[in-house]
């Protein structure tokens, strides 16, 4: 060791129980490699529509400068990383997973010229492929760097011209989504506009145009939101058919938990967000991510589930299934309350339908319901007034959001294309009524306490009405009854 600490060096990258590495180690580990494979030279299928992509964006902003960073990795603990997804935007901009990609638009004559700037390689032309653990080869595996320029149709320069090209931009208008990169942000700081009461700022204002343009999804974003669906559909049916292991274990919802994940590690990326797998009462707390309950017989299970695909599409699906493969009458009581009010639901998603629609008709169907059976003792109509909304007790949430690259899609948008706009051709949402009865609630007959219920399906709206991407889970009772069976033969 006293040998490495003088002839020695730390280089960047190493961390404190990292070895020195001796001018002699370097010499030997820089020699004597076969040549790389070659890297694929076929435009990714993604290529074209993120050309498209930065058109439309370019059109929006004319003579601006537009800069969008990916973000980079992000630490967990000590040395050691979270796994790296991209940032959404700036994937649906350039189709590029590399950490600390900064897309920058140049305003030209005629639009924008894009110049997507990434780190190169640390490949065996570096001593860094072996003394880097972030970002080494040999540590990490290949990265496309600059290569990425024929993968993905787009200009490509190295990360660190960076810092010169935005000296370019010193003086002229300019627009960063902000946040995902501290060097960005530093070297172009917010711009200080004299702003009109309700305008947005500039940076705010390229987030929200992204979140829009992202609504309406092209043919290629349709296709890898039906993957993930149809992965995930493959995800349940392992769940049910691991029912019976997870019964075993005192916190058998983390073992379903791991079946699903198991199969999105396969076919996709990861799970779109963290999995909700909520038996018994739990499944009265919205977003029960810690599934740390046990899977029993009398039970029902609210698993709430997506796959996001290898090209960050996810899924977003929910079935609350009988944990013995049969429904109590009580249970089905609720069940079929909640599925009759999705059944209202999708006949609303449609072409020139209100966004708000689907979620007015389900709510209408559950009101009714729990003032049938005495849970809600005033009218129907003053349950679902804006002034009163006395329904949310038990339903909680809306009943749609958009779904894309982000389990809640386009969140920057404005309220009046969103929750206030028009259902178009391209949008895909989420359908998923609720009732939810706390274990503590005393408004609720007791036989009901304790119960949740969520059906959800994601919907995109066509031509001439919508498609269920979901569609082959099966949702009605009996079919989820005779669905189950089948699995567990």
């Amino acid at each position: 060791m006293a040998d490495e600490l003088e002839h020695g060096e730390a280089p960047e990258g190493t961390v404190t129980h990292d070895p020195l590495t001796p001018d002699a180690l370097v010499a030997f580990m820089s020699s004597d490699w076969a040549a790389p494979a070659p890297q694929a030279t076929a435009l990714a299928p993604v290529a074209p529509y993120a050309v498209a992509r930065r058109t439309a964006l370019s059109g929006r902003f004319p003579g601006e400068w537009l800069i969008v960073p990916t973000g980079g990795l992000k630490v967990r603990a000590n040395d050691t990383d979270y796994p790296f997804r991209p940032g959404s935007d700036h994937y649906w901009l350039t189709g590029s997973f590399q950490p600390d990609g900064v897309l920058v638009l140049a305003p030209t004559a005629h639009g924008h010229d894009a110049t997507l700037f990434v780190p190169p390689r640390m490949d065996r032309s570096t001593k860094a492929f072996f003394t880097d653990r972030r970002y080494g080869e040999l540590w990490v595996g290949p990265r496309l760097g600059l290569e990425a320029e024929v993968l993905l149709g787009v200009a490509c320069a190295p990360l660190d011209e960076l810092e010169a090209a935005l000296k370019r931009v010193e003086g002229a208008p300019v627009r960063v989504l902000r946040d995902l990169d501290a060097r960005v942000d530093t070297a172009v700081p917010p711009a200080q506009p004299e702003l009109a009461e309700g305008q947005l700022h500039p940076d705010a204002e390229l987030a929200q145009v992204l979140s829009e343009l992202r609504l309406v999804k092209d043919e290629h974003e349709v296709a890898l939101l039906q993957q993930a669906v149809d992965a995930t559909a493959r995800g349940f049916d392992d769940a049910v058919r691991e029912l019976a292991v997870a019964k075993r274990w005192a916190n058998g919802e983390r073992w379903i938990e791991g079946t699903f994940w198991r199969r999105a590690r396969t076919e996709g990326n990861d799970v779109g967000y963290g999995s909700i797998v909520a038996c018994g009462p739990h499944a009265c707390t919205l977003h029960w991510v810690d599934n740390t309950g046990p899977v029993r017989d009398g039970d029902l299970a609210l698993l709430d589930m997506g796959i996001e695909s290898a090209e960050l599409y996810t899924a977003d699906v929910t079935r609350t299934i009988p944990i013995s493969g049969r429904f109590s009458d009580v249970q089905r009581e609720v069940y079929d309350a909640v599925h009759q009010a999705q059944l209202a639901a999708l006949a609303e998603v449609r072409p020139g339908a209100e966004f708000l629609a689907p979620h007015r008709a389900a709510m209408a169907v559950l009101t009714e319901w729990l003032v049938e059976r005495g849970i809600l003792t005033s009218t129907v109509a003053e349950a679902l007034d804006e002034e009163h909304q006395y329904h949310r007790r038990y339903t909680l949430h809306g009943t749609s959001h958009m779904l894309g690259l982000d389990v809640h899609d386009c969140a920057a948008a404005r309220s009046e294309v969103y929750r206030k706009g028009t259902l178009v051709p391209g949008i895909c949402l989420t359908v998923e009524p609720g009732l939810y009865f706390q274990p503590d609630d005393l408004t609720v007959p007791e036989r009901y306490r304790g119960i949740g219920v969520r059906i959800e399906d994601d919907v995109l709206v066509t031509e001439t009405g919508r498609r269920n991407l979901s569609a082959g889970l099966p949702s009605q009772a009996d079919e989820v009854e005779a669905w189950m069976a089948d699995l567990q033969r």
